[in-house]
Formats: C-alpha cells, sequence, structure tokens
C-alpha cells in the first residue's frame, strides 16, 4: 500500500497511519494504573451532579445524535471538570496539524486540553466522540491521528486521549519509543450510565486537569 499524501483526522484509518509511521498496540494495562489511581475524592456535591446526570440522560444518551450527546451529556461533564483555567482550557472544534515523514495529518479537533488562551498552542488531552451507529472510521483511528500530530508538535513522547462511542468510554496513551515508531494503549471501557463508571471517568479527567497539563 502507498504512503498517502495526506490523512484528515474525520477519515483516518489505521491501515493510512501505519504507512507514516511504525505502529503497534500494547497491552500493558498496568500503564493506566497512575491515572485511574488519581488520588481525587469526590465532593458530596460533586456525587449527586454526576447520579443526577445519569438519571436526567439514561433513557436519551444510547439515542442522541453526535451533536446532542457532545451538548447535553459530555459537555456538562467537561464543564463541572472545569477545564477554563488561567494559561490553558479547553478548545471545541480547532484546527491542528503537523507533517510526519513528509504526509500532512490534520483536521479539527472534537475537543482538546491545550496552553493557550483564544487559541491552543501546547495541546494536552483529546476527546473523540462518536454517535452510537457504525462508522467507516473508527473511534480511536481518529485519535490516534490526533495524537501523532501532537507528540510531533509538541516533542514529547506521551499522549492522553478518550474516544466516546454511546455511553461508553475508553482511555489511550500514545507513546514514542523511537523515531518513527509508537505504541499505543487502551483502556477498559467505562459505562457513563453506571455511577462507578462516570465515577471514574470524572476522576480521570481531573487527573488531567490537575496533574497532566504541564
Amino acid at each position: 500500500m502507498d504512503k498517502p499524501e495526506k490523512i484528515i483526522f474525520q477519515t483516518a484509518q489505521y491501515d493510512d497511519l501505519v504507512q507514516v509511521v511504525n505502529l503497534k498496540s500494547g497491552d500493558k494495562t498496568d500503564i493506566f494504573d497512575e491515572w485511574f489511581n488519581f488520588d481525587y475524592s469526590l465532593t458530596e456535591e460533586e456525587a449527586n451532579f454526576l447520579i443526577s446526570l445519569i438519571k436526567k440522560h439514561r433513557d436519551f444518551v444510547m439515542n442522541y445524535a453526535e451533536e446532542d450527546l457532545k451538548m447535553y451529556f459530555i459537555s456538562n461533564i467537561l464543564n463541572k471538570v472545569d477545564f477554563l483555567m488561567e494559561d490553558k482550557r479547553g478548545f471545541f472544534d480547532k484546527p491542528l496539524k503537523a507533517v510526519i515523514n513528509d504526509v500532512e495529518i490534520g483536521g479539527k479537533t472534537d475537543f482538546m486540553v491545550a496552553s493557550g488562551v483564544r487559541e491552543p498552542r501546547k495541546p494536552y488531552f483529546f476527546i473523540q466522540e462518536f454517535k452510537q451507529t457504525k462508522h467507516s472510521v473508527d473511534a480511536n483511528d481518529q485519535l490516534l491521528a490526533e495524537m501523532l500530530v501532537a507528540l510531533a508538535l509538541n516533542k514529547t513522547n506521551l499522549i492522553r486521549g478518550a474516544f466516546i462511542v454511546g455511553r461508553n468510554w475508553n482511555f489511550m496513551i500514545l507513546t514514542k519509543i523511537a523515531e518513527n515508531s509508537y505504541q499505543y494503549f487502551i483502556s477498559k471501557s467505562l459505562d457513563s450510565l453506571d455511577f462507578d463508571g462516570l465515577k471514574q471517568i470524572y476522576i480521570c479527567l481531573q487527573a488531567v486537569k490537575l496533574k497532566y497539563c504541564e
């Protein structure tokens, strides 16, 4: 298969990405231990918020269109975490691109946490959201493309993200293990309509805000 001339996030596929970089999946599940075990205790108000969110949207999440899911459900969680900080914040629908091995990879991201006030500079974390129906592009392929671009721009060796399909969230870590070689890890699936699942999602997002935005 020939190396593609350009890859767009919205249509990125794994087979295209592996023509540009050496990319493989990893099964090292303990790589998520620090992230998932972040020391954060929910307040009673936060716990009640999550319970209320589940009750309000339980009958709708699986049928929401993509934009509905983002605005009614996901954005409530992100706003509660509150990624609006002095010199970094969350950005919706912002363009990002880089040239990797002579191939331009880019497009608009669903959501990213990055340094910057008006425009993103250094990205720290991505969320890619898909509606429940079957797509020709897998959510994790698009997320991988975004994270590869972030590593190229940041000149770092690790980036974090999450992809969402309906009620289910999976977190992802992408590492650069050598020049032109990358390995990615996907967490267990977390059910956002289950309190324990949503609590874990919320704690992971708080870890991004309080620990990994550096």
